[in-house]
């Protein structure tokens, strides 16, 4: 795909989200819309080696989605790239839906891990790196942390342990958005020098505008070139991105928009480029 295809991929997805989240009337709306360049990266730009049709396929790449409370990003995505109806996305967070309000893996194709208390995923993901190690596979595994869990002891004992065992088929990627529930993360819990720690434990780390999807696609395809080392790349993300009255707001962390704010953001959404149906003009 090119740039203006994979741009109006994300817009698309970014309406998805608004769509789910006034229908579901819960949910977070800053980090799902901020990591949409991000997936829509990993999914349609060539990074990912997935089938939607064979979401079992040994040899695929996995996944690892360690902030789950953005989940509504993975699920629209996962819906546009063929893995289950895009109409189902207006069933987030409904009794007996699929589509729980943190990623449960036995309930919908194309989930790798079940998540929701932070600082879990990166742990996961490196058990699926070291087996296909292991079994001498050649997946690749990503994993998609939030900057706030790394307020969690566990992420960085698990990063000692992938540097520690040189996990090169590893890639984490960072939402480096300055929110959390609670506010700005260098407010919460001051989380820089984040390279520099990284570094100190072997790992290889390149830091991106998450915004940038070619950027995105690029660095994925470098981190494929480093050898005996994991990689961490921190991608810099607007929280809210594309809606304005959402963006830099960590009010906005764990909240959804109601109808009228809903019909704005769709509005400025679709000023962008791409429109999809909505209930809610």
């Amino acid at each position: 795909m090119n740039e203006k295809e994979l741009k109006e991929i994300a817009n698309a997805i970014r309406q998805d989200i608004i769509e789910m989240l006034v229908e579901a009337g819960s949910g977070h709306s800053a980090g799902p819309l901020g990591m949409t360049d991000v997936f829509t990266a990993l999914y349609f730009g060539g990074v990912l080696k997935h089938d939607p049709k064979n979401p079992e396929w040994e040899d695929r790449d996995r996944l690892v989605l360690s902030n789950g409370h953005i989940c509504p990003v993975l699920y629209a995505t996962l819906a546009r790239a063929g893995y289950f109806p895009v109409e189902e996305l207006k069933t987030l967070r409904k009794l007996e839906t699929r589509l729980q309000g943190h990623p449960h893996r036995e309930n919908l194709a194309g989930i790798e891990n079940t998540s929701g208390p932070l600082g879990q995923g990166l742990s996961q993901g490196i058990g699926m790196a070291l087996a296909a190690k292991m079994d001498k596979k050649k997946n690749q595994v990503y994993c998609l942390t939030s900057d706030g869990e790394h307020d969690e002891g566990q992420t960085w004992e698990a990063i000692m342990f992938a540097g520690k065992n040189k996990l090169d088929n590893l890639t984490e990627i960072m939402d480096r958005n300055n929110i959390q529930i609670d506010g700005f993360t260098e407010d919460v819990m001051p989380l820089e020098p984040l390279r520099q720690k990284y570094e100190a434990f072997n790992w290889h780390v390149i830091e991106i505008d998450g915004h940038n999807i070619e950027e995105v696609i690029d660095a994925c395809n470098k981190a494929k070139a480093i050898f005996e080392k994991p990689v961490l790349i921190i991608a810099h993300t607007i929280p809210g991105k594309g809606v304005d009255f959402m963006e830099f707001d960590p009010a906005w962390h764990g909240i959804p928009p109601k109808p009228e704010e809903a019909r704005e953001a769709l509005k400025q959404l679709r000023s962008l480029g791409g429109k999809i149906k909505s209930e809610h003009e």
